[in-house]
């Protein structure tokens, strides 16, 4: 396989005729086959082989054909969401909200139905607008960067640029995965792909620094690409790429400045082009055309005297300046060249570029993509179309969908020449999405100044506006009643509204502040807003504001245990958890009723009120440690310390399920969103990773979350990727998942190393009994009475014998935990722990990831000298400024970089101490966050 280039330097076709010039001289493998071979089919279960002319036994041990769901489905699907009622996950993605206007939009339209593809996030999503239902393609864990379909409409290709790429080919009349192309380009992923005709060959572009282009043939079991070949980088960014119509072996790429021909070699002229936005073959075969941003068309052409060789070699023939805006669409029906630009404007021209017809009429954005739709419409259906030129004939019979620059998505009808827009999404960053209390109605809105409002039941939009292009919306809350919906902007502006008109009943809006709005949150009667902006500040209408020290982490309302009157709350990155003096404050003074730190070296990440499973009343709070803390409501006492979710990032925001009206009252759950993932989580909270589950929502970042007023649906905002998912929960499933895991104490067995017959395990049974042994008095000639027990003043010994060194305040919490576990409930204190209660103690409490610095040349993490010592000065137990006196004689006897053998041998002084050395299950393989020091 070779490649030469058309070259576009600052937007000029070079002079004379171009040498050859191949990118790469790969090889195809193997001999051309015939078209007409028989496409072979992965389907779930088994295989099935069928061709163009019928179909051929399959071979022995293999599925049978009519076993196939591929082989025997005929026509796209009629979507019917109630067919799959019993969910087999705990969250199943029930529709996708908003679009890619990146990724071109294919017509998927047949005989009875309105269909379309496009790409929302890392979802590919079949619409079907006649029937209002989604049928969504999930198998990607990165944003799809592209998009491609079979002429037929049958296979439906997806890839995308992660950093475990995929090129996915689905059946598109099942929505069943038929074959994945793992690793097909490491390098960086995918940037173009196109099929075949014949649909038997995969031509992919790479987006890596030096891009690959590879030809698959998919339909055998090959795992390597046919033939490959690399692109120069000098020949620019190649992010389009199609097949010749009528021969498989002639593909042809371009990015903005080169247009690259598969196998032959291009030859170029001296005109000004511009930049080049896309390449396509003539129905013909024989020639080519590329069209640019500046309007004008290049044509390409066999060099006379080659046509008949197999390296056919191309040669630009022609510049024609096609009109004066940009060109920013080109594809091909039947035998017309069909453009879109930037003006909206779709323009039909023969291969003489003979303008044939033109809709201008449709006040469009920049058009993106067009498809068009794979029947044909009835010649009784276009009667009255006739084309421009003087022969009269009958003009375009095939529908077709334009997708544009703003999200859009417009399907226009031959007949008649009307345009139905199908879809308007969001075309800026989408993070705002709240649930209303009473109603299955749902609120998104995001950059670009767009709000809507769904019935997530109906699939339908019941409200919209749009606000000016400076008003970013970028939070927003429903209020208990439901009657109002607050809006925070990017601007620091709130706008309240109403809930039902979004419009606002008094023209003002506010604006105390000229920072972002994050947060916004009402009292359970509706007679307080508070918001908290990225200035740090928290403010109260109508009350005042006041300012911080540290960012908010989150903010919300309670109510009073002994009365109706609501308590504010806000948390902050400093580790204060702050409660506002609501009914003693007074115009322009926001009083601070109590202030408490609640962490030590932990980050405070989001808090919600912890249901009534029990009789003591518990804060909850999440840390960037992944740790879930209990607080009394009243005293602020740490009561629990719980592991969390550990699904690679902290947990952003948590949001307690309303209890279902046909199940256990006591039976509560918890939703939650981390980085990029949601889940759910089974309460009460004990520590047991089995009763949690979760899966990427958003893989570019999600940024908030709700839930819906029955607890069955979550929605997530994705921010960036301007798209919010409806996910469906299934608590059957999550507690089926949860039983999996074992009961009682399985599940923290296997968190320990090695599990229940592990050395970790033999270890802590043994300094159970040396505890016992200790207590008793080692020199004792009595009889050992051997108990299950020890006092709880031995968890620090056994604790730091076990390599985790917990600071003096958090000996504490593990201490109080179990001395005030029944005081709520007998008025006792406990005074002594079992085995298992401290195995459940030292998982939860123990670092769950905890890796300072970064690696140095020989790969041990290491900390900076100036980190260290703000380490000692300000996290944990610290050191005071006082302890320091001679500070710059200590910073001279440091190191510039400190791993943990130099800490632990040179600044400890711990005899031979080294990594190797560390215990099984020691949390000390990596540097410590704190270093505690006792002061006589």
């Amino acid at each position: 396989m070779s490649a030469a280039a058309a070259e576009v330097q600052g937007g000029e076709l070079g002079d004379g005729r171009a040498g050859s010039s191949p990118a790469a001289g790969a090889q195809r493998s193997g001999e051309q086959r015939p078209q007409e071979e028989e496409l072979r089919e992965r389907s779930v279960g088994g295989r099935a082989e069928d061709t163009a002319a019928g179909t051929r036994s399959p071979k022995p041990g293999h599925l049978q054909p009519q076993d196939s769901q591929v082989y025997t489905a005929t026509q796209l699907p009629f979507i019917n969401k109630k067919e799959n009622s019993d969910k087999t996950h705990p969250l199943t993605l029930d529709w996708a909200f908003g679009i890619n206007p990146a990724v071109p939009v294919f017509s998927l339209v047949d005989e009875d139905r309105l269909a379309v593809l496009y790409s929302c996030s890392h979802v590919a999503v079949i619409y079907d607008h006649t029937s209002n239902s989604q049928h969504l393609l999930q198998g990607h864990c990165s944003p799809i960067s592209c998009l491609c379909v079979s002429e037929d409409r049958r296979w439906i290709v997806t890839a995308d640029k992660g950093q475990e790429s995929l090129v996915i080919i689905w059946d598109s009349y099942t929505g069943i995965p038929v074959r994945t192309l793992f690793e097909s380009h490491p390098e960086g992923g995918v940037a173009a792909l196109a099929l075949s005709k014949d649909s038997k060959y995969l031509g992919t572009v790479g987006a890596g620094a030096v891009q690959r282009v590879c030809i698959w043939d998919w339909t055998n079991e090959t795992e390597g690409p046919e033939c490959q070949v690399e692109i120069h980088p000098e020949h620019g960014f190649q992010n389009h790429i199609t097949f010749n119509t009528t021969d498989s072996f002639q593909l042809v790429s371009n990015s903005e400045g080169h247009v690259l021909f598969y196998t032959w070699v291009s030859t170029t002229f001296s005109k000004v082009v511009g930049p080049i936005s896309q390449s396509t073959f003539f129905s013909s075969g024989v020639q080519a055309c590329s069209v640019s941003l500046a309007g004008n068309v290049v044509l390409w052409d066999v060099v006379e005297g080659s046509a008949a060789d197999k390296n056919r070699e191309m040669q630009a023939t022609k510049l024609i300046t096609l009109q004066n805006d940009g060109i920013s669409a080109l594809t091909l029906c039947d035998s017309f060249i069909v453009t879109g630009d930037v003006n909206g404007h779709v323009k039909f021209y023969d291969e003489s570029f003979k303008l044939i017809n033109w809709y201008s009429e449709f006040n469009l954005d920049p058009i993106s993509s067009i498809s068009f739709s794979k029947e044909i419409t009835s010649s009784s259906s276009v009667r009255n179309q006739e084309d421009c030129s003087l022969n009269n004939q009958p003009l375009i019979k095939r529908n077709f969908v334009l997708s544009t620059v703003s999200a859009a998505l417009v399907h226009v009808n031959v007949q008649g020449s009307v345009a139905q827009s199908l879809l308007k999404e969001h075309v800026e960053s989408l993070d705002a999405v709240a649930c209303h209390p009473k109603h299955p109605l749902v609120a998104m809105g995001g950059h670009s100044g767009l709000l809507k409002v769904w019935d997530y039941e109906k699939k339908t939009v019941v409200f919209s506006r749009v606000f000016n292009t400076d008003k970013q919306i970028q939070c927003m809350a429903y209020d208990p009643q439901g009657f109002y919906l607050a809006l925070g902007f990017a601007s620091g502006t709130v706008q309240i509204l109403d809930a039902c008109t979004l419009q606002q009943e008094q023209e003002e809006s506010f604006q105390y502040s000229l920072e972002c709005i994050t947060h916004l949150t009402f009292s359970h009667d509706s007679s307080y807003l508070a918001t908290a902006d990225s200035g740090k500040a928290v403010t109260v209408f109508q009350l005042c504001k006041k300012g911080g020290q540290h960012p908010i982490q989150d903010l919300m309302f309670g109510v009073q245990l002994d009365s109706t009157q609501p308590r504010l709350l806000s948390l902050g990155m400093d580790c204060k958890l702050v409660e506002y003096d609501l009914q003693n404050s007074r115009k322009d003074e926001l009083l601070i009723l109590s202030l408490d730190r609640i962490e030590q070296s932990a980050h405070p990440t989001c808090m919600a009120w912890y249901p009534p499973l029990t009789t003591e009343h518990f804060l909850l709070i999440a840390s960037d440690h992944y740790k879930l803390k209990m607080f009394n409501v009243t005293t602020k006492m740490c009561r629990k310390t719980l592991l969390g979710p550990t699904y690679g990032s902290p947990l952003k925001k948590m949001l307690i399920l309303l209890p279902c009206k046909d199940k256990d009252p006591s039976s509560r759950y918890m939703a939650y969103i981390t980085k990029d993932k949601v889940g759910v989580q089974i309460l009460p909270l004990d520590g047991n990773p089995y009763k949690s589950s979760a899966l990427i929502c958003h893989s570019m970042g999600v940024s908030s979350m709700d839930c819906s007023y029955d607890g069955r649906y979550i929605f997530t905002a994705g921010g960036i990727d301007k798209t919010v998912f409806s996910w469906e929960i299934s608590l059957l499933a999550l507690e089926a998942a949860a039983s999996l895991g074992g009961q009682d104490m399985i599940p923290f067995y296997t968190l320990l190393e090695g599990g229940r017959d592990g050395e970790l395990f033999r270890v802590m049974e043994d300094f159970f009994y040396y505890c016992q042994l200790r207590n008793q008095g080692s020199d004792s000639m009595e009889t050992r009475q051997v108990s299950t027990h020890i006092p709880l003043t031995e968890v620090p010994f056994i604790v730091r014998a076990l390599g985790f060194y917990p600071t003096e305040q958090e000996l504490e919490d593990m201490q109080n935990e179990v001395k005030f576990s029944c005081y709520a409930e007998t008025g006792n204190y406990v005074t002594d722990i079992d085995l298992e209660d401290f195995i459940k103690l030292y998982i939860n409490h123990r670092p769950a990831f905890l890796e300072l610095g970064v690696p140095d040349e020989s790969g041990q993490p290491a900390v900076s000298r100036e980190e260290l010592l703000e380490f000692l000065q300000n996290r944990g137990n610290f050191i005071s400024y006082q302890l320091t006196d001679s500070e710059l004689l200590l910073e001279s006897e440091l190191p510039l970089n400190i791993t943990m053998d130099t800490f632990a041998s040179d600044i400890l002084g711990f005899p031979g101490a080294s990594l190797e050395d560390s215990p099984e299950g020691s949390s000390s393989s990596s540097f410590p966050s704190e270093v505690s020091v006792e002061q006589d």
